[in-house]
């Protein structure tokens, strides 16, 4: 394996050894705290742009299956590894992880000390970093690296362009694509439900022609507040319909509502999160991947009402609109990977659904 570095924007380099594509990137340097689940990790498109660094320290053992996607293309840019597994095993494994990165175009970086990298985010927050390889030189590749803009239009790369259905016998429900995870589909199709999978920027009335029982908000990559076009669409439908907002969706649902997000320092990434219910007192162990949250302080000004918190930070993991039924997780109910413990609220969506439609069936 050939030598590449790991530069960071604050001048810290790192030396490993090269696997995946043998490509130059610079992404935003995050950290996933998941023992296993690399793969459905790395194809969740909330990773888009980003340098995904696993604390496990061998990562790749049991190879890459056709069952455990997240999405078909991904855009995580970079993955960073202690050790990487060169002779995986599982009676499901179709390739390794070496090589599902070289086909997917994606750089990796082995033999980092990921936990000294973990410690220097958690002090300095999340940081611009490169990967490349050690053919230039050092003071070249760092300025190249402090001049490159990240991008902001990243829900649009991921999002689908094109609507297309999910067929199903029971409820009909859209899914608004900021950047979707395969495994909501999943929970939804468990369900019966028939999905409509839409665009971002759908106008609502395209939405409302189909005359769905509900709609999803989908997770996604980047900041809510790059997507202000998508607000107005979100007041609309909640006003009508039934409304489930997860992670990206989750922010962008209380800003409709005049709350307000911010960056958080190094985001909660990995399924080992829990989260306290706060009518009930239920913890949830859950599946996260977030670098941004709903200020706490800009709630009471709003119509909504926490719901679910964060046990060990006190970050709001959930919220409830008082008058319309529409409600929001910061967390993936959908796990994968992950706990299922949350999957509850999809049920709860589906409750809601019925409870909506019930006075027209009877009118």
């Amino acid at each position: 394996m050939s030598k590449r570095l790991l530069i960071l924007e604050d001048g810290v380099v790192f030396e490993g050894k090269a696997f995946g594509a043998d490509t130059i990137v610079t992404g935003e340097l995050v950290f996933n705290t998941g023992m296993t689940g690399y793969q459905e990790s790395i194809t969740d498109q909330s990773y888009n742009g980003q340098l995904l660094t696993f604390t496990y320290p061998l990562i790749g053992n049991y190879g890459i299956n056709r069952d455990d996607y997240e999405s078909i293309a991904p855009t995580t840019k970079g993955v960073i590894v202690h050790e990487v597994a060169r002779r995986p095993s599982n009676w499901r494994k179709q390739m390794s992880l070496d090589e599902f990165l070289k086909r997917k175009g994606i750089a990796g970086i082995a033999g980092i000390d990921t936990r000294a990298l973990t410690r220097i985010i958690r002090k300095s927050g999340v940081l611009k970093a490169t990967i490349t390889d050690k053919g230039d030189s050092f003071e070249h590749q760092y300025d190249q690296l402090k001049a490159t803009v990240l991008p902001t239009n990243q829900v649009a790369q991921v999002s689908t362009t094109k609507p297309y259905p999910s067929p199903g016998v029971g409820r009909n429900v859209v899914v608004v694509d900021f950047g979707l995870k395969h495994s909501i589909l999943r929970e939804l199709s468990k369900r019966k439900c028939n999905l409509t999978v839409f665009p971002y920027n759908t106008p609502t009335q395209t939405i409302l022609d189909l005359n769905p029982d509900g709609v999803i908000l989908t997770n996604g990559p980047g900041n809510p507040k790059d997507i202000p076009e998508v607000l107005e669409m979100i007041q609309k439908i909640q006003e009508t319909l039934p409304l489930f907002g997860i992670c990206l969706g989750h922010q962008l649902f209380a800003l409709t509502n005049g709350a307000d997000t911010y960056k958080m320092k190094f985001g909660h990434r990995g399924f080992n999160h829990a989260v306290r219910n706060l009518a009930t007192g239920r913890l949830d162990f859950t599946s996260q991947n977030h670098g941004f949250a709903v200020n706490p302080e800009s709630i009471a000004k709003t119509q909504l009402l926490v719901t679910h918190i964060e046990v060990n930070d006190g970050s709001i993991e959930g919220v409830r609109h008082q008058k319309f039924p529409a409600f929001s997780v910061q967390f993936h109910p959908d796990a994968a990977p992950g706990p299922h413990d949350a999957s509850y609220l999809f049920d709860e969506f589906m409750e809601m659904m019925d409870r909506h439609k019930a006075p027209f069936a009877n009118a």
